[in-house]
């Protein structure tokens, strides 16, 4: 087991590492209508906390799984529950009320995400989407996008209008690595080298069907394309859902490890990024 360089909050509590990316839900929860998975099985804070314990990590992010849809709740009691080693990315609805956001940024909400594999793109430069993004923006809230890498470009300036900050989920979802001699992965490259606040998730490497070699490959195109390790994250994407037959906590903390094995890049990507992005 690596140990971490550590830091400590305003609550004492010492940051050994942090997972930016865990699912939480239960069989018996109101699914989405409009969903491509349903679980079979209970994924709850209690297991999520003894994945992160026996791994000497110590806080986790809490990301709202789509086939729940806007229903936050049972990650809302997590997170009342934890307030010290929990944060949450919430699913909303982008009519949402000032009053329900501040709900959520009470509980301990720190963004939103927007699942948008397989689906049409929004107007994100319409009244209603840029009203949105502005009231996360006043809250310090990000947006979390998982999409598939060829079209990031073609929107995400649209989105970065508004002042929020932005994640991009596992490597950018591309199956064939990220290629700069490909227009659109050089546009995304591109824009990571301007400056602009667009963070990257280097995490489920299986999502891409990437083994070890190939997922440091795409970290070494990303790192060249910022030219630093200042917005990078990592997330076991604990319980690996609809991968669970082929991977579990200890092999992705195992990847991890293998893929950031400089142990001063390690801390950034596990310490001191999240630490400042998403408020521990």
């Amino acid at each position: 087991m690596t140990k971490h360089a550590s830091q400590t909050t305003s609550s004492t509590l010492t940051i050994t590492g942090i997972d930016t990316h865990a699912h939480l839900f239960r069989t018996d929860l109101p699914m989405a209508e409009q969903r491509r998975y349903a679980p079979e099985y209970n994924a709850v804070a209690k297991d999520f906390l003894t994945q992160l314990a026996d791994h000497n990590m110590s806080h986790g992010v809490l990301v709202q799984p789509s086939f729940l849809g806007t229903d936050n709740c049972f990650m809302l009691t997590a997170l009342r529950e934890h307030p010290q080693k929990l944060k949450g990315i919430a699913v909303v609805d982008p009519s949402i009320s000032d009053a329900e956001l501040d709900e959520l940024d009470a509980a301990g909400v720190v963004g939103i995400r927007l699942n948008l594999i397989k689906k049409p793109l929004e107007n994100y430069t319409s009244p209603l989407w840029q009203a949105f993004f502005s009231q996360l923006a006043a809250r310090k809230w990000v947006v979390e996008i998982q999409r598939e890498i060829d079209d990031l470009a073609s929107f995400l300036p649209a989105i970065l209008e508004s002042g929020v900050e932005i994640i991009v989920d596992h490597f950018g979802r591309t199956l064939n690595g990220i290629e700069a001699s490909n227009p659109a992965h050089r546009d995304f490259l591109d824009l990571l080298s301007s400056g602009a606040p667009v963070w990257t998730k280097v995490s489920a490497a299986y999502r891409c069907e990437a083994n070890l070699e190939q997922a440091q490959a795409m970290l070494a195109t990303l790192r060249s394309a910022y030219g630093h390790s200042d917005l990078l994250l990592w997330g076991s994407d604990w319980p690996h859902t609809q991968f669970e037959s082929q991977t579990d906590y200890p092999s992705q903390f195992a990847f991890m490890q293998a893929l950031l094995p400089n142990l001063n890049e390690r801390n950034k990507v596990l310490i001191s990024n999240p630490s400042k992005l998403f408020k521990f």
